[in-house]
């Protein structure tokens, strides 16, 4: 497996978020993990890409422990989080945010190939690259996030929320440049509270409720499965 998460027990302080949280992502896969909000989505997010320290248990990228590294090393191994509510810097232009993307080591040195390969997923970046990141819409600002971590060369890309807040319309044209990413080989690792959209797209998904992964599975299996029906469907 690409990313292995074994037993993961994290949170803030005296409360404890996520509970021996185990997950696989194999390479080039396209892999969910879906829950309402405050099931601990983005606290497992933040523990991967080494913002919050487990209390137990232990991850591991190419066979190799990274639970101890800081946020910085694991950026240069290729595990980029594009995180939830975008973070964009909202007074400096396109340009200037997809660029702070590029400048993790690995990927400074191919910053011109990059912004090629950004503008031919997202043109409309390309048309406001003078624009501030702030007085773009919703669903832009979500394609910038996405630009910028596509920037850092990820070899596994974690999307936290990306269709938080956005129009059906622009939901669809995001994923549908998501689903190019990953037929190209990309490996992508989201969180998201949209079980619908989830399950169209990834491969595989983990249900995670109260801070535990109470099913897994393949998103067909998922989908079809009347306690998901039920509980994220309303069937």
């Amino acid at each position: 497996m690409l990313v292995s998460v074994q037993d993961i027990t994290a949170g803030y302080g005296s409360v404890t978020v996520i509970k021996n949280i185990s997950l696989e992502v194999d390479r080039g896969e396209w892999v969910a993990v879906i829950g309402g909000n405050g099931a601990g989505k983005s606290t497992l997010f933040r523990v991967i890409s080494g913002l919050v320290r487990p209390r137990s248990g232990k991850i591991y990228f190419e066979g190799r422990e990274l639970t101890a590294l800081p946020p910085h090393e694991i950026v240069n191994k290729g595990i980029i989080q594009v995180p939830e509510g975008r973070m964009l810097f909202p007074k400096m232009n396109v340009i200037d945010n997809l660029l702070l993307g590029g400048r993790n080591r690995r990927a400074r040195n191919n910053v011109n190939e990059s912004l090629k390969k950004v503008y031919d997923l997202f043109p409309i970046l390309e048309k406001r690259a003078s624009q501030e990141a702030g007085t773009l819409s919703g669903g832009e600002q979500q394609m910038l996030a996405t630009a910028r971590g596509l920037m850092a060369l990820p070899r596994v890309l974690l999307l936290d929320e990306p269709s938080l807040g956005l129009a059906p319309l622009m939901v669809r044209e995001i994923f549908n440049s998501l689903q190019i990413l990953n037929k190209e080989g990309m490996t992508i690792l989201m969180v998201e509270q949209n079980v619908v959209v989830s399950l169209k797209n990834a491969e595989r998904a983990y249900v995670l409720e109260n801070g535990e992964i109470v099913m897994s599975g393949s998103s067909k299996d998922l989908i079809n499965d009347d306690r998901t029906k039920q509980a994220y469907l309303g069937i």
